[in-house]
């Protein structure tokens, strides 16, 4: 029987190329690989930033103040507990009077400032906060008309990875955030919209910035969110996106109890060389040879593939029929997006009718798939839209021959 026609979010079903040398873009990708994450330190005497520390590492900072465990607990509840949110020193109410004076002395509970919100025609909002140093990152507010609120934070300003078919990655690398900024995205999302949309349900680091290359901060940052005494959100319900880096997944899927979503978005190591460059260093062999061996080891635990229809690009039958044996022995799920348009974009997004076609011949596999439209995308806060390259822009790669013609 066929499938219903395509619709919002829909589930179905059941449960090499060698690279002899790469291109100037493509050594400042591994360059910037090889860079440690950014780690926010405090030297003695400075302030701390209170939402850069887990509970543990905070509980310790409030005993070396001379206070008991019990007042960290109610700091961290002011925090991310009891619908408070606090944001600035005046909102630390019921804490102990010395306790909130240290804390006005001595740290900082803001690492973001709101520089404007935008709210698309279907009702998506994309914050913009400033940081420290003038850079705007962006967030995005996805209300649901079932109760399942989203919230898509960034990790980074930009991003190193050169995915030929992403607005922020136009802009290159230019700072991994910092804890705080990331958890912060989150809990602006609860003290700005809670009223008007009800609980924010689920989060998704599927803003800007590739999650895995600032690894450390992320880890620690969904690790905060699900924190049961905190922002209580479920890991079920917390979902890391990475483009496929290889060491970094095996870490994260080891130390961290939130899903995992990999954006897969090609069939052959051709295709995916060239539309997202870090393939030439973890091929699609390596890639999904590491989640297959490392899913066996995390039971129950599924994989969210990720894949962007591009118009003749990566949206054929044959595709289709490829897709299907390369997750093979793979716990997972398919997401099909539809491609958002964006300036100076090469690429043009799939009819919905072949994307459906697609989706059948996924579905008669056995897969189970979703097929997710846009949301925000008349106000740049789709997927593959935000940020702002500017004036300095990656370039672009070249065309393989065979696609010249269909783009």
């Amino acid at each position: 029987m066929a499938a219903p026609p395509l619709g919002p979010l829909l589930r179905w079903g059941a449960s090499s190329l060698r690279v002899h040398s790469a291109s100037p873009p493509t050594r400042r990708l591994f360059s910037a690989l090889r860079r440690p994450s950014a780690v926010v330190r405090c030297e003695p005497g400075s302030r701390v930033m209170l939402k850069g520390m887990d509970y543990p590492e905070l509980e310790k900072w409030v005993q070396s103040q001379g206070f008991r465990p019990g007042q960290a607990m109610m700091l961290w509840k002011c925090l991310y507990g009891n619908n408070v949110w606090a944001h600035c020193h005046d909102e630390l109410a019921g804490l102990n009077k010395d306790l909130r004076k240290m804390i006005c002395e001595l740290a900082d509970l803001k690492a973001l400032t709101v520089k404007d919100i935008i709210t698309a025609s279907d009702g998506t909002r994309k914050i913009l906060f400033s940081l420290e140093n003038a850079s705007v990152i962006e967030t995005v507010v996805i209300p649901n008309a079932r109760g399942r609120t989203t919230v898509c934070v960034s990790s980074q300003v930009g991003c190193a990875m050169n995915c030929q078919f992403c607005f922020t990655g136009r802009m290159g690398l230019r700072k991994h955030l910092s804890t705080a900024e990331i958890v912060e995205q989150a809990v602006f999302a609860r003290k700005l919209f809670s009223d008007e949309f009800g609980s924010i349900t689920n989060v998704v680091f599927m803003g800007m910035g590739e999650p895995l290359h600032n690894v450390d901060n992320v880890i620690k940052a969904s690790a905060i969110m699900v924190d049961e005494q905190g922002l209580q959100f479920s890991p079920r319900k917390v979902t890391v996106s990475t483009s496929g880096l290889v060491p970094q997944i095996k870490r994260f899927l080891h130390e961290s109890k939130c899903d995992l979503a990999v954006s897969l978005n090609a069939t052959t190591d051709e295709v995916r060389n060239w539309i997202m460059p870090i393939n030439r260093k973890y091929n699609l062999n390596l890639l999904l040879g590491t989640l297959r061996e490392e899913l066996r080891l995390r039971r129950k635990s599924i994989v969210l593939f990720e894949y962007v229809m591009l118009a003749e690009v990566n949206d054929s039958m044959d595709d289709a029929k490829r897709l299907t044996e390369l997750v093979h022995g793979i716990s997972c799920k398919i997401n099909l997006i539809s491609f958002n348009p964006h300036s100076g974009s090469q690429f043009k997004p799939t009819p919905d009718e072949k994307i459906i076609e697609f989706r059948n011949i996924l579905i008669q596999s056995g897969l189970t798939v979703m097929v997710r439209l846009s949301r925000g995308d008349d106000q740049m806060a789709a997927c593959g839209q935000l940020g702002e390259p500017g004036d300095y822009q990656l370039p672009l790669l070249r065309v393989p021959d065979k696609f010249q013609v269909a783009l």
